[in-house]
């Protein structure tokens, strides 16, 4: 049986010259980097040389401003929550804006924010799940004190308009000078990297998030960019690690294998592109004959690697597992909310009609997958969809 891996935006493989990278720093090179004797040294040594190559990748004007964490929820968290509670404080009410369809790290957090008292608007988007810009605008006050609006969605692929963002929030910066509370702009880039140029100095973001495990190196790493001059609270005490910011013993080899992701990214970032369009162009040219389907996004505004697919009348949760039976591996919208079986938010917010986002399906693309996959899924998605449709057939239109 085909062993098809189609949900590349939920984790990626881990490339095999990363792991390369890695593998003597489990053991042969395995000191405490904090620590001054040699041993400590050299550990110390790659985790800074990791730190340079991706703050070179992001456009950064300092390798200091590269904070490594465990992983993208945390980097978001200390960015948002590293805000909060520095300027809680400063005024009775502070005020946040992001979007109604960032990924559940973000979004989990201002709810809880909310809860605390204080205000956070929650930017609608379009059709397409692109924000509105203008609402965005308009939700500017003297107090709001960070703006968090993701790079690319997570579900629907859908590009958000950062650089413009970058700018609206900028020239608020300039409107406050000399004044108490200074405004920043935060974007989750966790998607955006593979295949978007990130540059932090285009975006003119303060903080900006990513994760290890979407770019072909281990689980359990990510970063958070913070820009110089922008002053965090961390979320947790007990050491000086990661410039008194996220203390605890430093992960090196997953450090060194996510340098070592940085570095292959850079080089074949044009070439998966390239790979990952044809195939989803053949995805979307097979399946177009499939009756009661639609494709949710915009092409032309979403990353090139991922698919939105809605079936009438067939269940997405019924298609995944199906799928999986015959060795195919999808998702139904995002991992972090697979298992449940309320409406997808993000669908929601792009105004899809529940009885199509109960078919959706997100098929994302990578590295490591070839045109050769595509008949095999898009041939077993094709009877999946049937046999679902004729086993409930109150749901024809």
């Amino acid at each position: 049986m085909p062993r098809i891996y189609f949900d590349n935006a939920a984790t990626t493989k881990v490339d095999s010259r990363v792991v390369d990278a890695m593998l003597p720093f489990f053991s042969d090179e395995y000191g405490n980097p904090s620590s001054i004797h040699s041993f400590g040294q050299e550990t110390s040594t790659a985790i800074e040389s990791a730190r340079e190559k991706i703050s070179g990748f992001l456009g950064a004007n300092d390798p200091q401003e590269i904070v490594f964490t465990s992983c993208a929820t945390e980097s978001n968290n200390l960015a948002i929550w590293g805000i909060f509670n520095k300027f809680k404080i400063k005024k009775k009410k502070l005020h946040f804006i992001t979007s109604k369809i960032e990924h559940p790290s973000v979004l989990q957090v201002f709810k809880k924010i909310e809860k605390l008292g204080h205000e956070v608007s929650f930017i609608e988007v379009d059709h397409d799940g692109i924000i509105k810009l203008e609402q965005l605008r308009k939700e500017i006050k003297a107090n709001t004190v960070l703006v968090s609006i993701m790079s690319a969605n997570n579900e629907v692929g859908s590009i958000q308009p950062v650089e413009e963002i970058g700018e609206i929030i900028a020239k608020e910066k300039i409107k406050r000078q000399n004044k108490e509370l200074p405004i920043f702009f935060h974007t989750d880039a966790v998607q955006a990297l593979n295949y978007l140029e990130i540059n932090v100095a285009k975006i003119k973001c303060d903080l900006l998030s990513f994760s290890g495990h979407k770019i072909y190196a281990p689980m359990g790493i990510g970063v958070l960019f913070i820009r110089k001059g922008v002053s965090l609270e961390p979320l947790m005490q007990g050491g000086s690690h990661e410039f008194n910011l996220r203390p605890g013993t430093s992960n090196v080899p997953g450090i060194v294998g996510l340098g070592k992701a940085i570095e292959i990214l850079d080089s074949e970032k044009e070439k998966t592109i390239s790979k990952v369009k044809k195939i989803k162009e053949k995805i979307i040219h097979e399946l177009k004959d499939v009756k009661d389907i639609r494709f949710n996004g915009n092409p032309d505004k979403q990353l090139p690697n991922l698919l939105n697919i809605s079936f009438y009348g067939a269940e997405g949760e019924s298609i995944l597992m199906m799928l999986d039976m015959e060795g195919i591996a999808i998702s139904t919208g995002s991992a972090c909310s697979s298992g449940a079986l309320e409406p997808s938010y993000v669908l929601t917010a792009m105004g899809i009609p529940v009885e199509w986002t109960h078919g959706s399906i997100r098929v994302s693309l990578g590295r490591f997958n070839s045109e050769q996959e595509v008949s095999t899924f898009v041939t077993s998605l094709k009877q999946i969809v049937e046999k679902l449709r004729q086993m409930a057939p109150a749901l024809k239109q």
